[in-house]
């Protein structure tokens, strides 16, 4: 009896080292270790909520939109993670349309979608904003509340696969570059 008890008292305590270790690194801005370990310890604590939200907004902090998908099938017992697994859900819908329609050549003026402060939702609806237009080679986007904050949007051709690149400028620095496929 005593070996089960200290079993499980280990257990609990890996378990919070885990989400610890996994809450440190995400305040020290280390999204893409938050999302690897995340992602590496998944179905060990896919009912905890705690986890599995942090790992998701890690893997979106990341820029790995697609690992989203788990999260957001997942999050469904609580007020609150519902609304992130909303929110994700919304993400990972307008970079997929995105990218379909910078490869494909699909028209998205039809789309109105829920739009969200994630840096791939603001390009988004400028994007729609856009109405049916023919392809260019980049698109230049002014952010709607700071005229000093831009975004370059363009396909990097790859030997492999396309991929969407989105540049936030603040003036003429480059801030970030988003990589998608």
């Amino acid at each position: 009896m005593k070996l089960i008890i200290l079993f499980i008292l280990a257990y609990n305590l890996y378990a919070y080292d885990i989400k610890q270790n996994l809450f440190t690194l995400y305040q020290n801005k280390k999204y893409e270790k938050v999302c690897s370990i995340g992602f590496r310890n998944f179905q060990k604590y896919k009912k905890d909520e705690e986890f599995v939200n942090l790992y998701a907004f890690g893997c979106l902090n990341a820029d790995y939109v697609d690992r989203l998908a788990i999260p957001i099938v997942t999050l469904r017992f609580s007020k609150e993670s519902r609304a992130n697994s909303a929110y994700f859900a919304v993400i990972l819908m307008q970079k997929k349309l995105l990218y379909h329609a910078l490869i494909d050549g699909y028209d998205l003026s039809q789309y109105i979608l829920p739009s969200t402060d994630y840096v791939l939702s603001k390009v988004f609806d400028l994007y729609t904003k856009l109405g049916k237009h023919e392809p260019r080679a980049f698109y230049l986007f002014e952010d709607s509340k700071d005229p000093k904050l831009s975004y370059k949007l363009y396909i990097s051709k790859d030997y492999k696969i396309s991929k969407m690149v989105i540049e936030e400028y603040y003036d003429t620095i480059i801030l970030k570059r988003h990589v998608y496929w």
